[in-house]
């Protein structure tokens, strides 16, 4: 049993908190027993680098992605085991987000740092905005990429399938993740899982979850995440 934790927001994203660097947050993953984590910073993978560093000075497997927030202000948490893949999918993404620039001192700083946690840049776009993408899109997009795709905090009251359409749809999901198992809404026999969803310290790994995998397999000759692997573990969540 792996315990795992697929989402965390750094001092990227502007509502967390900037003691919330990737070095930080790998040191209290440890502390805490997690053993495989996923940064998912709001439409952005720019703090997944140095993540990637922290994660293996700390013998964590790391998954990297973002929380995108689609057309119809759903949040969906898009994770890949290749780093570059998620850089990439990340800088098309901000493309598609809307021309309203970020003002730190209302909305938050939104900085990204090296792995010594000196701030190495500054995102120019308010994060916290919407795609234009659908979910329909970023799902066929994520997967023709080998990534996972999971809904975040289906059963809360803002930025949610619940939310957006008053129940959980049907998409190309892997998993959903709700706040707590089992779930208040039908969640349509989807494999479940939760996570910390944290942005200030005290959160990291409040809400982890099992995931039933061979940890000969966790990891590939490369040392990457055997994605893959994890798709099928998630498959044996609770439904």
């Amino acid at each position: 049993m792996i315990l795992s934790d697929f989402h965390i927001h750094s001092c990227l994203s502007p509502c967390g908190d900037l003691s919330m660097s990737p070095k930080t947050i790998a040191e209290i993953l440890a502390k805490k027993g997690v053993k495989l984590a996923a940064l998912t910073d709001h439409n952005s993978a720019l703090n997944c680098p140095s993540f990637k560093a922290a994660c293996v000075k700390y013998g964590i497997a790391s998954l990297f992605g973002m929380e995108v927030q689609t057309s119809e202000e759903v949040h969906l948490l898009v994770l890949f085991s290749d780093l570059n893949v998620a850089l990439d999918f990340g800088k098309n993404l901000y493309e598609t987000l809307p021309p309203i620039m970020n003002n730190p001192d209302k909305m938050g700083d939104q900085v990204y740092v090296d792995e010594d946690e000196n701030i190495i840049g500054e995102v120019e776009k308010y994060l916290v905005t919407s795609s234009s993408w659908s979910i329909d899109e970023v799902s066929s997009i994520v997967h023709a990429l080998g990534g996972i795709v999971i809904p975040a905090h289906a059963d809360r009251s803002a930025f949610s399938l619940t939310s957006q359409f008053g129940c959980i749809i049907d998409g190309d999901f892997d998993a959903i993740e709700v706040m707590r198992i089992p779930s208040s809404q039908n969640t349509l026999g989807y494999p479940l899982i939760t996570s910390s969803d944290s942005h200030f310290i005290e959160h990291i790994a409040r809400r982890p979850f099992e995931l039933d995998i061979d940890e000969k397999e966790l990891l590939t000759t490369d040392g990457e995440v055997n994605i893959e692997a994890v798709r099928k573990a998630l498959m044996f969540r609770p439904r």
